[in-house]
């Protein structure tokens, strides 16, 4: 194992481990933490010490020294907008982390406990395409209203790794290719791929887009407005409406796509009414980037868990196939892309960038 790295991604109550040896998977694990342990800590940065000891712990356990390491690549968090690539960790990503200045999140902590193991390796730390990751046209900027820019806030790692696999199937490179990537998840974001670079794609955390399992999307404005002034909710409350409680949660009481597929089989019309809705929703908001590239698409991509419903895909498939050919990578390579970016550094592919 002469390329040995660590690939970190912490989650709300886990942290999923694996170890590859260049980018051939070794072990993986999944760390699941106690509730009632991880809700003891104030804020997510104070969970660090306790989860670094289940980091060092699978390490023993698979018999990896620390020297065999040759870097380690965590989940990148919460940081300011910056391009896609891979970064190296720096004081001033840890200093911005540790102070949850662009908002606190799990992953967060995929840097910090990155670095935390490559200092006692002597190796770099790295992350990998963010959530942040921000390469926007400036039209693409423009809300509506001044007070409100758009922001990108996507599942960009997952994204721009089924991008470049796809691309690879072709013996095309990325960066020569435009892309539709529908990301299917707890939340769902669809970007535009051109060039190398998402320059349009829904904020999938503030609310822009299809409705998904826990999650609202984009609303009526003014009825918004009116039930936030209507004294029923907090503004809590109203986060975990938009957050937590939309969408299938909402309408249908679970966030499982196949407990919805279940009723739908059972004759339940009402869960068909908004599954169908669902994919409706998502068919205009890929259609709604096609007119960006001029209608010159080369594909459009299924990825994400929701991708794995052959109903799903096929409604969609149907909807949007006039734009471009449809292809699916259902699920998420998370781990790997956070690998393979590392890796495209190490052996010279790509060049680091640096935080600033």
């Amino acid at each position: 194992m002469a390329e040995m790295i660590l690939a970190i991604n912490p989650g709300s109550t886990s942290t999923k481990l694996a170890l590859f040896d260049g980018i051939e998977e070794v072990f993986t694990e999944n760390i699941t933490h106690d509730i009632n342990v991880i809700s003891k800590y104030k804020s997510v940065i104070e969970q660090k010490d306790c989860r670094l000891k289940y980091i060092e712990k699978f390490l023993e356990n698979k018999g990896v020294k620390y020297n065999q390491l040759k870097a380690v690549v965590g989940r990148g968090g919460l940081l300011k907008p910056i391009s896609g690539g891979t970064y190296e960790v720096n004081d001033r990503m840890i200093d911005d982390l540790k102070e949850a200045r662009y908002g606190e999140h799990a992953s967060n902590l995929g840097a910090v406990l990155a670095r935390e193991i490559a200092l006692k390796s002597g190796c770099q730390a790295y992350i990998v395409d963010p959530v942040v990751v921000d390469e926007l046209n400036p039209l693409a900027r423009l809300s509506g209203l001044p007070e409100i820019p758009r922001r990108s806030i996507f599942h960009a790692l997952n994204q721009k790794a089924v991008a470049r696999k796809y691309a690879r199937s072709l013996e095309k490179n990325y960066e020569d290719m435009t892309l539709i990537v529908t990301h299917l998840g707890g939340g769902i974001t669809v970007g535009l791929h051109r060039g190398g670079r998402v320059i349009d794609v829904n904020d999938g955390l503030s609310g822009e887009g299809p409705f998904t399992p826990n999650r609202t999307g984009g609303l009526p404005t003014y009825d918004l407005v009116k039930l936030c002034y209507s004294g029923e909710y907090t503004h809590e409350e109203m986060k975990v409406k938009l957050l937590k409680k939309g969408g299938l949660a909402g309408y249908l009481g679970t966030t499982d796509l196949r407990e919805v597929e279940k009723m739908i089989n059972n004759g339940d019309d009402r869960a068909e009414q908004v599954f169908l809705a669902m994919a409706y929703q998502i068919c205009k908001e890929i259609g709604s980037l096609a007119p960006v590239a001029n209608g010159n698409i080369d594909a459009i991509i299924l990825t994400g868990g929701m991708a794995y419903s052959q109903r799903l895909s096929q409604i969609i498939k149907e909807k949007v196939e006039f734009i471009a050919p449809v292809v699916r990578y259902p699920g998420e390579e998370e781990m790997k892309a956070l690998v393979e970016g590392a890796y495209r550094v190490l052996s010279g592919l790509e060049k680091v960038k640096k935080y600033h």
